[in-house]
């Protein structure tokens, strides 16, 4: 609860959705800071250690679902890099040195979204991967841009377009990629547009798409892609919206698989997530759907094992697992509902915080941290 098994509580500039990260004695979060967007640095005991500005401006969305401030950010244990809604890109070292500074707008062309970009970008190797998926209301098929940033100087590395049928509002992604890695072999998962798409992250180069997420028989043009996907070794757990179908994908794959049923492990044909991504764990899929409604399916066959309601809230946050549970977060009343994993369905707490909550749970150093719109908590014993 709100007074109870608390660590401590750190008041935050401003309301937003982007999960916190930890690294070593560090959280960074990026955050609304009155008229402007900063990245903050706090200490794993509460304190504050500084705060930069990144940019100006700020956009509510959708009336209390987000703001501009909705990207993670990402770290490699020396640098910091924190992108923002309107294209605002910047790296910072751990003691808040500004590296350098771009906007992505500028670069690659005005965001034709309807609510601002929230697409957190993936660190590997050495580069910073974006999909930056927007365009125009219009029966024009989508063109999206990949593209690889250096992560040392953020130059461009390599840019490829990403063309797919989608139309409309279609064409907008708030989904963020993934990076595929089963030691064999290493892709860049890429979602919206009525496909996912994986790229080679060496050079840009399409190796595999898959559509079905929106299908023609019955096409919306309304729907928007907001999950992210998942994977685990050999497995790629493919959200669509609204409802619509989730997919169980193989990993070896080349070309358009979209009607190669070999392709497929499994395919849930309704009752997808619409905003939390899923989770992939210990043989089992598990499906936050915005309701609250917590699924369970069997990893190999896709077989529902469950359905259960949990907390019949909006849930916009992502399940996270940790120690022998899952977490949902529901978004007004900051409900975490703390389940058993495995095949029985089981609620072993319900926690209220009172502060809405659209990121995700971050479980480290025995520590669970939550953000809140007001503020971030440390769940613990205080050191």
């Amino acid at each position: 609860g709100k007074d109870d098994n608390i660590a401590w509580r750190l008041e935050l500039p401003g309301p937003a959705g982007a999960t916190p990260i930890v690294w070593g004695d560090r959280v960074f979060l990026s955050t609304v800071d009155g008229n402007g967007l900063a990245l903050m640095c706090v200490s794993t005991d509460g304190k504050e250690l500084w705060k930069r500005a990144v940019a100006k401006g700020n956009k509510a969305v959708r009336g209390d679902e987000g703001n501009y401030a909705s990207p993670t950010p990402v770290t490699d244990g020396k640098h910091v890099w924190v992108f923002f809604g309107q294209g605002d890109l910047a790296c910072f070292d751990f003691d808040g040195k500004k590296v350098w500074a771009k906007n992505l707008q500028e670069e690659y062309g005005k965001f034709e979204i309807q609510f601002g970009l929230s697409s957190t970008p993936v660190l590997y190797g050495d580069n910073l991967y974006f999909q930056l998926i927007h365009g125009k209301w219009s029966a024009e098929p989508s063109v999206g841009t990949i593209v690889a940033l250096d992560k040392t100087s953020g130059k461009q590395v390599w840019k490829s377009e990403r063309r797919t049928d989608a139309i409309n509002e279609n064409k907008h992604s708030y989904a963020s990629p993934i990076l595929y890695d089963d030691g064999q072999q290493q892709f860049l998962l890429t979602h919206g547009a009525d496909y996912i798409i994986a790229y080679d992250p060496k050079d840009g180069d399409e190796i595999w798409r898959c559509g079905n997420l929106n299908p023609k028989a019955n096409y919306n043009d309304t729907l928007r892609l907001v999950a992210s996907p998942a994977a685990a070794p050999g497995l790629i757990v493919v959200p669509s919206a609204k409802g619509g179908p989730v997919l169980g994908l193989k990993a070896e794959l080349m070309g358009n698989v979209t009607e190669n049923k070999e392709t497929y492990h499994w395919v849930m044909e309704r009752g997808t997530p619409d905003v939390p991504s899923p989770l992939i764990h210990d043989g089992l899929v598990y499906l936050c759907r915005e309701n609250g409604n917590l699924i369970c399916l069997d990893a190999k066959t896709g077989e529902k094992i469950y359905e259960e309601r949990t907390m019949s809230e909006r849930h916009r946050a992502s399940p996270v697992y940790a120690d022998g549970h899952i977490y949902l977060t529901a978004r007004n009343s900051g409900t975490i509902t703390v389940v058993k994993a495995g095949r029985e369905f089981e609620i072993v707490s319900k926690n209220t915080l009172g502060e809405a909550i659209s990121a995700s749970p971050v479980i480290s150093g025995g520590k669970i941290y939550l953000r809140s719109f007001d503020a971030l908590y440390a769940v613990g014993k205080l050191d």
